[in-house]
């Protein structure tokens, strides 16, 4: 191996230990991404078919950007660079969180009755990164592949974003449900997994919900 390749993994192995840690940018940005994708989709007046068409184009783009980094070691090593802020360790080898976020919400979208899609993407984009953080700065106590304070975090967070749309009980339901598949050690990118579990979840409670009330 020459000097010149070695001194460049180095250079790469470097560029992706500064991303390590909190990553406060990538939660802020995390959360925007989603709440500025529930105004476009609530306020935007596209339609699910040109928005479905959207989000599809950005998924494509993604994964020719993901392709491309991951083959050719020069161009990951930029992405490192110029993302810090926003890349993780663990996309140093994958394809990038936002090619998942990108994917969930699609699916979510495609899938879930249309007034359930607002809180599934709240939980993903605001409960997702608080766990994180909580989690990072305070977890003690170990739990599937996160822990308990993080866990606990999530199941807060998606309580109060799921409570307008489908009350306490059913807001405690799904929180639950949600938080247990976000903490098991799956190996599927919690982006893809969060939304359309809090989708279907929400959509469980509704139609039992309906059940026993026509019982």
């Amino acid at each position: 191996m020459s000097d010149r390749t070695r001194t460049s993994a180095g250079d790469f192995r470097s560029a992706v230990r500064k991303t390590e840690g909190i990553q406060p940018w990538r939660r802020v940005f995390h959360a925007t991404c989603g709440l500025a994708i529930v105004a476009i989709v609530e306020y935007g007046g596209l339609g699910q078919r040109v928005t479905l068409l959207l989000l599809g184009a950005g998924i494509v783009a993604c994964l020719i950007l993901d392709w491309v980094r991951l083959s050719v070691p020069d161009a990951n090593f930029v992405f490192f660079r110029w993302f810090a802020a926003l890349a993780s360790p663990r996309e140093a080898r994958r394809i990038a969180s936002s090619t998942w976020y990108l994917s969930g919400v699609f699916a979510t979208l495609l899938i879930a009755p249309a007034h359930l899609f607002t809180p599934s993407v709240l939980v993903l984009s605001l409960a997702d990164p608080a766990a994180s953080v909580v989690g990072r700065l305070w977890g003690r106590h170990s739990l599937g592949k996160g822990s308990w304070e993080g866990t606990a975090t999530f199941f807060l967070v998606a309580c109060v974003m799921t409570f307008p749309f489908v009350g306490l009980s059913g807001a405690l339901i799904a929180a639950s449900i949600v938080a247990t598949i976000e903490v098991l050690p799956t190996g599927i990118d919690d982006n893809l997994t969060v939304p359309v579990v809090t989708a279907l979840s929400l959509w469980l409670v509704e139609t039992a919900g309906r059940a026993i009330m026509a019982g």
